[in-house]
């Protein structure tokens, strides 16, 4: 954590205790990724406990997920507009109210908006922490550090609510993943004003035509790529979501056009940094999603783990992605940043290559350590090269907007990488096994198979975004 002086270079005049706004946005930033794996875990119980079929039961994770990412651009411009910290107060007020209802649901349709509710708080609070972030610590040496905090603790947020969801939920019971992060959100909003800085506020008309289209696209995008997982492709429902996505996009576009105040001024896509950032992270978190969605699977079908097992195999790669964006937040300084982000990404694609190779009885430590180690170094080298890539060139009044873009990316990326996927992994199920004549070692080599599919579809993904952050973005200054 940086306790550097207020009138240090790299941090905005007048913020007193830089390492506390840090600390803060951390802790906030922690919440919202925790919340996206802590209900994984406790699925069974909640299934139990309201009575929810198995076919609705996917609703109590996509539905959060679908409304953060598809309100993230929408969260991103009202920061700009009405000031980040406002903005992330009101999220945090949401979220732990949502945290409320969803525990002390007794129904599933309950449980359901109140996890759309949830996931609409977090659409409020990432981007405005994201973008505080970035105008606190303004350059140098001391964004780099922030930035490595920050992607370090959502490695670790990521594997804490796996684990957290399985103690929680075989403990005190599932409700008390939600009732946890209340207290949390209720101190948080209540200190915020003593803490962080405020942005001024810029009172100008509001593009309301364009969010509701951008909104309503994005949640229509989202919701089809998930639910392309379970259903297929050829899915009434999965069609019709991406046909309204296409069409509300559209609008959305021709609105943009026409409008004084626009939502997202595709002005900023002139910042060549920016604009390949961005795609470099669509498909970074393409495979990273894919590599934890069937690893999980693998663990579970074919090594026979536990969740919480599952859970707690998880640990070394959240440790070694702090690890990671430790060494990068260094590193800025003396390696270039689009050097670093290739070994990242490279490190990402060879562990995901390993992977693809287990065989049906692979050793955890001999066979499963090894790539999770690597991937997850090159997750933490990736991801501050890659935040500062997002914001280089960013003038300070838009760059609520610059963190809505690379987190809506992300969203789209994990949702878009995990889709294509399971569909190709999938695509084989059938005759796998019919062949395997209901042979348990059969059934097993063939799941074994299907997910070696999955791994190097997850493998593509990231070297694809090598071959982008190569070729196409532009050369950073090193961080100083």
């Amino acid at each position: 954590m940086t306790h550097a002086d207020p009138q240090s270079p790299g941090i905005a005049p007048g913020v007193r205790r830089p390492g506390l706004v840090l600390a803060f946005l951390s802790i906030a930033q922690f919440m919202v990724f925790l919340d996206v794996s802590i209900v994984n875990v406790a699925l069974p119980s909640i299934e139990r406990g309201l009575k929810i079929s198995e076919a609705n039961l996917p609703y109590v994770v996509t539905l959060y997920g679908t409304a953060l990412g598809g309100f993230l651009l929408f969260g991103s411009r009202l920061a700009d507009t009405f000031g980040r910290r406002r903005m992330l107060v009101a999220g945090l007020l949401l979220f732990g109210a949502a945290s409320l209802a969803s525990g002390l649901a007794h129904e599933q349709a309950v449980l359901f908006a109140a996890r759309g509710a949830q996931g609409l708080g977090s659409a409020l609070i990432a981007p405005a922490a994201l973008s505080i972030l970035t105008t606190t610590f303004t350059g140098g040496a001391e964004r780099a550090r922030a930035l490595g905090v920050w992607g370090a603790l959502t490695g670790l947020a990521s594997v804490a609510g796996v684990i957290l969801g399985g103690v929680l939920s075989g403990g005190p019971g599932w409700r008390w993943i939600f009732f946890i992060n209340v207290p949390v959100a209720v101190i948080a909003a209540a200190t915020a004003a003593r803490v962080l800085p405020e942005s001024s506020a810029r009172h100008r008309r509001f593009d309301v035509a364009g969010a509701v289209a951008l909104t309503a696209g994005l949640l229509a995008l989202i919701y089809g790529l998930d639910d392309a997982i379970s259903g297929g492709w050829g899915n009434a429902m999965v069609i019709a979501s991406l046909i309204a996505a296409a069409v509300f996009l559209t609008a959305f576009a021709v609105i943009e056009r026409r409008a004084q105040e626009s939502l997202l001024p595709f002005g900023i896509f002139r910042l060549v940094t920016l604009r390949y950032a961005n795609v470099t992270a669509l498909f970074l978190l393409g495979a990273v999603v894919t590599l934890f969605f069937f690893s999980s699977l693998f663990m579970q079908q074919v090594l026979g783990y536990y969740p919480l097992r599952t859970g707690l195999a998880y640990v070394p790669i959240a440790a070694i992605v702090a690890v990671g964006a430790g060494i990068a937040s260094n590193a800025v300084a003396k390696v270039p940043t689009k050097a670093l982000l290739g070994l990242g990404l490279l490190l990402v694609a060879g562990g995901l290559v390993l992977l693809a190779r287990l065989p049906a009885d692979a050793s955890y430590p001999a066979r499963i350590l090894p790539p999770f180690l690597m991937s997850g170094l090159g997750m933490g080298l990736s991801v501050v090269p890659l935040q500062i890539a997002a914001q280089a060139g960013v003038p300070e009044e838009r760059a609520g907007l610059a963190a809505g873009l690379i987190s809506t990316s992300q969203e789209v990326g994990g949702a878009l990488g995990i889709a294509a996927a399971a569909t190709f992994a999938f695509r084989r199920v059938a005759a796998l096994t019919a062949a395997a004549h209901g042979n348990p070692h059969l059934i097993q080599a063939a799941r074994t198979t299907v997910f070696h599919d999955g791994f190097a579809a997850g493998a593509t993904f990231a070297v694809i975004a090598l071959l982008i952050s190569v070729t196409l973005l532009p050369n950073l200054p090193r961080t100083n």
